[in-house]
C-alpha cells in the first residue's frame, strides 16, 4: 500500500511527444499499465498517476470531489505541455471523462483515446436498485453506502477476471466496491463534461463494448454526436466488457490507438503517417 503506483515511461532521446494516461473510477495506474508499455514502444513516452483518493486506504476515495482529480490531471497535463511538442490524452472509464474535460478547456491537445467513457452508469451489471442511487447520492447516505462490485468484473475473459478479483481484495490496485460518495462525484463531473463537450475540438478515438457490464454504449454514441471536433471515430468492441486495456481485444484496442496517435502526429514514422480518419464508426470483429 506505501508503494506508488504510479508509471512513467521515458525514452532516453528527448522524446517530442506524450501521452497522458488517465485510470478509472476506483482504480488506480495498474490497469493501464499494458496499455502505456504499448504506447512507450510505439515511440511515445508515457505518463500515469494515480488520481486524488485512489490507490491508498479505501476510506479517503470518500472524501474527495470531481474537481480534486480534475485540478491534479489538469496540472500534470500543463507539465507536460511545457517539456513535449505533442501531449495526448487518453482514458480509461471516468479516465476518458477527464481527458475529454481537460481537452474541452484546453485547445492544445493533440488527441484523445476515450475508452469505455462513462457518462453514465448503465450497463448490464448495474443493480436493479438503481433508481434509488438519485435518492441515496444526494443525501448523507452517500458517505455510508457503497455499490459491492460483482463478476464479471469488467473482464469477458475469465482467467483475467479471476486475477483481478483476487486484486480487488488487496484494495491497493483497484477497490472491491463502487461508494456511493465516488459515483455522486462521478455523476456531478458527467453532468459538467456533457456540458462543455461541444468545446472539444481536439480529434478524438472512442472505443466502447458493445457489452460493456458498468456503462452501455450510450456514453460513446453521445460523445460521437455532442463533441466538437471535426475528427472523430468510434469503434465498438464486439468480445470485450468494460476494462477493454486488459480483456480479450488488448491488443486490437493497443494497435488502434497507436495506429490513431500517429496518423495525427509530426513525429510518426514516415511508413505508418495516414491521412486522419474523419467521421467514421465500426465494430470490431470479435477478435
Amino acid at each position: 500500500m506505501g508503494q506508488s503506483l504510479d508509471f512513467e515511461f521515458i525514452h532516453e532521446n528527448k522524446c517530442k511527444r506524450a501521452v497522458l494516461l488517465f485510470h478509472g473510477m476506483t482504480g488506480s495506474p495498474y490497469e493501464m499499465k499494458k496499455m502505456g508499455k504499448a504506447l512507450y514502444e510505439a515511440d511515445f513516452d508515457v505518463f500515469c498517476y494515480c488520481l486524488p483518493g485512489h490507490g491508498t486506504s479505501p476510506i479517503n476515495i470518500k472524501t474527495v470531489r470531481w474537481e480534486d482529480w480534475y485540478t491534479e490531471s489538469t496540472m500534470h497535463y500543463r507539465n507536460l505541455t511545457k517539456k513535449y511538442d505533442e501531449v495526448y490524452l487518453g482514458g480509461l472509464c471516468m479516465g476518458a471523462v477527464l481527458a475529454l474535460a481537460i481537452a474541452s478547456e484546453y485547445r492544445d491537445v493533440r488527441g484523445i483515446l476515450s475508452l469505455s467513457t462513462t457518462l453514465f452508469l448503465d450497463g448490464w451489471t448495474i443493480p436493479w436498485y438503481n433508481f434509488l442511487m438519485p435518492i441515496g447520492v444526494h443525501t448523507i447516505l452517500r458517505y455510508y453506502y457503497s455499490f459491492p462490485e460483482r463478476e464479471p468484473y469488467g473482464l469477458k475473459n475469465e482467467a483475467l477476471r479471476k486475477k483481478i478479483a483476487a486484486l480487488q481484495k488487496r484494495n491497493t490496485e483497484a477497490l472491491d466496491n463502487y461508494p456511493m460518495s465516488c459515483i455522486y462525484e462521478l455523476l456531478k463531473f458527467s453532468k459538467y463534461a456533457q456540458k462543455n463537450m461541444f468545446k472539444v475540438q481536439a480529434p478524438v478515438l472512442l472505443m466502447h463494448a458493445k457489452e460493456d457490464d458498468l456503462t452501455s454504449p450510450k456514453s460513446a454514441e453521445f460523445v460521437y454526436k455532442n463533441v466538437g471536433s471535426n475528427i472523430r471515430k468510434y469503434i465498438r468492441l464486439e468480445d470485450s466488457y468494460h476494462l477493454v486495456v486488459m480483456d480479450n481485444e488488448r491488443d486490437f484496442v493497443f494497435k488502434t490507438c497507436i495506429d490513431f496517435l500517429n496518423d495525427l502526429s509530426a513525429y510518426a514514422p514516415k511508413t505508418e503517417k495516414l491521412p486522419p480518419v474523419d467521421d467514421t464508426f465500426t465494430e470490431s470483429a470479435g477478435l
